[in-house]
């Protein structure tokens, strides 16, 4: 037997302040985009904005359903909006943060199925996504590749691809 022991590496940053002018610009239109969230059973309004090769952002938000298992969340929206009007566009970044009525400041990470979305775009454009957290305030975490939080990730090697 042995163990094996998995890291991962997110810096994190105490206000936007701290962050670079792109950065601090993205996470401003992420939280911009939780206005167009469509979350009346929840109350969580979440919003991603992602920044493009070509310099271009394109922001999406949180999308609910009465039916749960059918609604979409900000970050799948962004990339579904991405592939469809930019699909030779490479994403360098994407900015993910929420508006809720309960004060949450710890940053939220993107849910199993999103992890899973963002590691196959960062596989299709053969390139990493740096990944910018932030809650309701409070500090910001960045992660240079979805990999550090998603380490037992399943991709087309296991399907033999």
């Amino acid at each position: 037997m042995r163990k094996i022991i998995l890291q991962s590496t997110i810096t994190e940053y105490n206000k936007p302040s701290d962050l670079n002018i792109e950065d601090r610009h993205l996470l401003s239109e992420a939280l911009k985009a939780t206005g167009n969230s469509y979350s009346p059973y929840s109350k969580f309004k979440v919003g991603a904005a992602a920044l493009l090769s070509n310099g271009e952002i394109v922001t999406g938000s949180n999308q609910e359903n009465a039916s749960y298992p059918i609604g979409i969340c900000a970050e799948r929206v962004t990339l579904s909006a991405i592939s469809a009007v930019h699909p030779k566009q490479k994403i360098i970044s994407i900015a993910i943060t929420f508006k809720s009525n309960m004060k949450w400041a710890s940053p939220v990470s993107p849910c199993g199925i999103c992890r899973q979305t963002i590691l196959e775009y960062e596989q299709r454009q053969k390139k990493n996504i740096r990944i910018i957290l932030r809650g309701d305030g409070g500090k910001i975490q960045i992660i240079e590749t979805i990999k550090d939080i998603l380490p037992l990730y399943f991709d087309k090697s296991v399907l033999g691809k």
